[in-house]
Formats: structure tokens, sequence, C-alpha cells
């Protein structure tokens, strides 16, 4: 799970992205602070993975906590901005201290969804350690950056048709929609649903698995291009 610290001072919002947060697989929120040094704070007494962070702070700006983040903190902590800023010079510092993503004010549910999920498989890539050329370097940052992928059905979020594709191909051995769950974040009816658009587009190989008591429980294996 990626624990999330949600920062933003408006009770209201932070409520919201609390909200959202909730419901997108993966993610585990670990609290809300409502100021700069009190985000900081949180960072430092806790182990946190990402900063969900809003730049117009009562006590500095988000600028600022990014800097104290980067210069202080032992350990590496993602950021992605949620923020009304939007001018040119802000989002340029920004991306020059890191940060991930970059979500500006006001969004939709679909699109807090889908930053959080590219960050998701962002992630999953770099703690593969399979890094090995510039092909996959400029593959893992796409992730980020790129648009939606072609040829998910309506309905499917991208970021998650790619998380569980790469879980797919880069398996050995075939694998349960229970077994992708757990490798994704994923509960496993949301894992069964990505795994079913594969086998439906040829992807994917369906292979029951027999000899047990109960019903059997159906893998796949990748039948694509690896």
């Amino acid at each position: 799970m990626i624990r999330t610290l949600v920062v933003e001072d408006d009770p209201a919002v932070a409520e919201i992205n609390a909200g959202y947060l909730s419901r997108v697989p993966g993610f585990k929120p670990i609290g809300v602070a409502r100021t700069g040094t009190g985000a900081i704070a949180a960072v430092t007494g806790q182990p946190v993975d990402l900063v969900l962070l809003d730049f117009y702070l009562p006590d500095m700006n988000g600028l600022q906590v990014c800097r104290a983040l980067r210069g202080s903190h032992p350990d590496p902590v993602d950021i992605i901005a949620v923020t009304a800023a939007r001018d040119a010079e802000t989002v340029r510092t920004a991306l020059a201290y890191g940060v991930v993503q970059y979500l500006i004010k006001p969004y939709r549910f679909a699109t807090f969804q889908e930053k959080l999920e590219r960050y998701a498989v962002y992630r999953s890539r770099l703690g593969a350690c399979r890094i090995t050329d510039q092909h996959e370097v400029d593959r893992t940052l796409e992730t980020l950056r790129g648009s939606s992928a072609s040829g998910v059905p309506k309905g499917l979020a991208p970021a998650t048709y790619e998380l569980v594709t790469d879980i797919l191909r880069e398996s050995r051995t075939p694998l349960s929609a229970r077994e992708v769950a757990a490798a994704a974040g994923l509960s496993r009816e949301c894992a069964c649903r990505y795994l079913k658009c594969l086998h439906r587009q040829g992807l994917a190989l369906l292979l029951p698995r027999y000899g047990r008591p109960g019903r059997p429980e159906n893998q796949y294996r990748w039948a694509g291009t690896r």
C-alpha cells in the first residue's frame, strides 16, 4: 500500500481529497496536515511514501515545503501537487523540485484517479529494479506523462490496465486473479475485469486449474510479445 499524506488547509477540500484517495486501490490515507510545518512534521514522524500537496498554505507555500522535504528528509518522498497555482514559473519550479504529478484545481474524481494510478504504475516499475536500458527509462517516465493507453475499453482505467499488463507480462508462471490483485494492490474483482479484457483482446491465455476441491480457479498467462 502507498502511504499517502493529504496536505490541504481547506477542511472541505481536505475531506474530499481524503475521500477520493480512499477510493483508489493501492493507496492508504495516513492523515491530513493543514499547514506546511504540519506536513513536514508528519513526514518526519512516520513512514510516508507520497504527499498530495496544496501550494497555498497559511504558513508557507508548497514550493517551500517541497524544498524542505527534499533537503531534510532521509527517505525519498514523492509529491503530487494538488493546487490552483497554474503560472508557468510555479509549475517549472515544482517540477525542478521533483514533483511527479501536477493536478490543477478544480478537478473531477476521474482525473484525480488517473494521476494516482499512473503514479502507482510508475512506482511499481521502479520498484521492480528491471530498468536496464534507455527504452525502459523512457517507458517508465512515459507512465507519468503519457496519454491514455490505446485499446483500453471504456470504463477501464488506462494506468491500471498498464499495471495489470506489466504484472502478467513479467511473470514466468501463470497467475490467478487473486495473485494479480495482490501484486497490483487491487481487489480480486477489479483484477478479474482487467484480466478478462486482456483475454478478449488476445493478450492473455486462460488456463483453468483443476485438482482442488470446489470450482476451478482460472489462471492467466501472457500471450503477447514480451
